[in-house]
C-alpha cells in the first residue's frame, strides 16, 4: 500500500485574501508535479483525501485530474495542528493507495510518526507542491521516493 503525502501549493498571503486560495506560483507549483505524476506514476491512488482548507482543496482537485478524476473528499484530522496518530491508525487498517493533501506541521509530524514512531523528529523534508510517497510493506513503512517543484526548475 502506498500513501502520498501532499503539502498544498503555495498560497496567497491572509493580508492579500483572507480565504489563502492557492498564489499563482502555487498553481503552477501543483500543474507541474500533478502533471509529472499524472503521467508516470502507476497505479495511481484510488482516493484524495484534503484538510478542508481552500488551498488543500485546490491542490487536491488539481491533483485528481491529473490523474484522470480521482474522487476527491474532505476529511477529518488533517489540519496543522491536528494528531498524527488519527491518521497512522487509520492508514494502518487501509489497503488501498491513497493521497493526502494537507499542512505543516501535521504532515511533517505523520511521517515521523509512519517511518520511525516520533512525531517530533523530521525525517523528510517538506516543500509547497511537493509530494512524499510512502510504502507499507509487511506492516513497515518506507520512503519511496519524494519529488518537489524544484525538480522541474531548480531552487529560487
Amino acid at each position: 500500500m502506498r500513501v502520498y503525502l501532499v503539502q498544498h501549493g503555495l498560497a496567497k498571503e491572509a493580508s492579500e485574501e483572507a480565504t489563502r486560495p492557492l498564489s499563482e506560483q502555487g498553481l503552477h507549483d501543483v500543474t507541474r508535479t500533478a502533471g509529472f505524476l499524472g503521467l508516470f506514476e502507476k497505479p495511481q491512488p484510488v482516493r484524495i483525501v484534503h484538510s478542508g482548507k481552500l488551498r488543500a482543496r485546490q491542490s487536491a482537485e488539481m491533483f485528481a485530474a491529473a490523474w484522470g478524476n480521482i474522487m476527491v473528499e474532505q476529511a477529518p484530522d488533517l489540519l496543522p495542528a491536528d494528531d498524527p496518530a488519527e491518521w497512522a491508525a487509520l492508514l494502518a487498517n487501509m489497503h488501498e493507495d491513497i493521497l493526502l493533501v494537507g499542512h505543516l506541521p501535521h504532515l511533517q509530524r505523520l511521517a515521523g510518526v509512519l517511518l520511525c514512531n516520533d512525531p517530533q523528529r523530521e525525517v523528510v523534508h517538506f516543500r509547497n507542491a511537493g509530494v512524499v510517497c510512502l510504502e507499507r510493506r509487511e506492516g513497515d513503512w518506507s520512503l519511496l521516493w519524494q519529488i518537489n517543484p524544484t525538480l522541474f526548475y531548480g531552487e529560487a
